[in-house]
């Protein structure tokens, strides 16, 4: 519902009436400068009405006469006859124009200066109504958006975008290192996958090994292992081995799933016996996440949790930002600001107690140190040897929320499925002199 502005048009009305009564009274009559003379009264009516001549101050030896309003309540004795018996003239005073065309001429003040008073009485009274009107108008307005204006917050928005900074940075550096890990680790499990595809007879497919006879007529054509079969494709089983259609696309859908069950179970080992580079910088770049530790890790993750919760309501609240933003705000919206701003306000306190502010710059500069350069391989097989279960456990912690792309890109797939095949296989395939298949990524090496 859209908000009234009542007491805008109040004011706005005020300051009109307001203007309105300085035009009358820049444009009521002007009197004009004016002289006081003696009247001889040389006939008067009782109700004032009579008939006078004076001399013209302006002009020597002239005497005018002209009809005027006589004072009828001044004292009797200067009525006619009393005042002077002997011509039966009375006495009044008056004044005469002292500039202009008129000068000499005799002004009435009752009359000539009756519609400069009605016209300033007039002005007097829109005066009043106006200023009136403007107190209201600025008393209620004042009042109104005083009222609209208590959800004014911008301590509370600065606070929560510079919480929300520093977490969407810790969140950032985390994904960054994770990434580091996972670049190094991808062509060391593609050799791993590939090799232990190439090991995988076709008759071990699960749905092969219930068809002998499809079986046979794949190794009779040359197609021996998963990886003979994926690199085949549906097409040339097609078209050189003669199979159906629909068989040929069952076939490689089930070499797909086995290549992407290999490529969950087998993982990389590290084997100080026999280091090469890339294990070494795959090592390298898991020292990062090891120095950071599990703080830099769960810090990483509450601020990607913690941006995300963030930003919605830094976008609702953003008009308590400033006054001009919330006065332009309607009355539901309104409503949802001060909500947002009340929900931002408990995170701020939140993160005060637990420190998060604090723990986010830490495991930054923690995470933001990346791998040592200046390190040597013995330095880092040595550190790897203090503590492997660190380092395995860091790998683990990179790799398992992956959906594996990397192994089924190496088996040069472009889909996968979960595993289906009657027991699940355990990689053994070597990925170079210095690693080779373990059961699971976070498992010391036993052996």
């Amino acid at each position: 519902m859209r908000r009234i502005p009542v007491f805008r048009w109040v004011l706005t009305l005020g300051l009109a009436l307001i203007t309105w009564s300085a035009v009358l009274y820049a444009t009521a009559p002007v009197m004009p400068e004016l002289e006081q003379v003696e009247l001889t009264v040389l006939e008067e009516k009782p109700d004032g009405t009579c008939r006078v001549a004076w001399a013209d101050p302006f002009a020597f030896d002239d005497e005018r006469e002209a009809p005027y309003r006589c004072d009828a309540g001044r004292s009797s004795s200067l009525k006619a006859p009393e005042y002077d018996p002997d011509t039966g003239f009375g006495w009044d005073s008056g004044f005469v124009v002292a500039e202009g065309p008129d000068k000499g001429e005799l002004y009435s003040l009752d009359e000539d200066g009756k519609a400069r008073d009605e016209q300033i009485e007039r002005s007097d009274g829109f005066v009043a109504a106006g200023l009136v009107l403007t107190v209201i108008g600025l008393a209620g307005g004042s009042i109104r958006s005083a009222r609209r204006i208590r959800g004014v917050r911008p301590g509370v928005l600065r606070r929560a975008t510079e919480l929300k900074e520093a977490a969407d940075a810790v969140a950032r550096d985390h994904r960054r290192a994770l990434e580091a890990v996972r670049t190094a680790w991808a062509p060391l499990h593609r050799e791993l996958v590939d090799g232990e595809l190439d090991r995988i007879p076709v008759s071990r497919m699960r749905g092969l090994a219930e068809e002998r006879l499809r079986a046979r007529e794949l190794e009779e054509g040359g197609v021996r292992t998963v990886r003979d079969v994926l690199d085949a494709g549906t097409w040339a089983l097609a078209q050189f081995l003669g199979m159906e259609r629909d068989m040929a696309d069952e076939t490689v859908a089930e070499a797909r799933r086995t290549a992407d069950a290999v490529g969950r179970e087998v993982a990389v080992r590290f084997d100080a016996r026999g280091p090469e580079p890339r294990t070494t910088a795959l090592l390298a770049a898991l020292r990062v996440l090891v120095d950071a530790g599990p703080d830099a890790r769960e810090a990483g993750r509450t601020g990607e949790e913690l941006a995300a919760r963030l930003e919605p309501l830094l976008i609702t609240a953003e008009p308590s930002s400033g006054v001009r933003e919330m006065l332009r705000t309607g009355t539901y919206e309104r409503d949802d600001v001060l909500a947002a701003v009340t929900k931002l306000r408990l995170v701020l306190s939140e993160a005060e107690r637990e420190g998060l502010a604090e723990r986010f710059a830490q495991a930054s500069v923690d995470l933001l140190r990346g791998p040592d350069a200046g390190a040597d391989e013995l330095a880092t097989w040595a550190d790897f040897e203090s503590r492997p279960e660190a380092y395995y456990a860091a790998l683990a912690e990179a790799v398992e929320d992956t959906d594996h792309a990397e192994g089924r890109a190496s088996a040069r797939t472009p889909d996968g499925a979960g595993l289906t095949g009657s027991r699940r296989r355990r990689g053994r395939a070597d990925a170079g002199p210095g690693s080779r298949a373990i059961r699971r990524p976070g498992q010391p090496d036993t052996t």
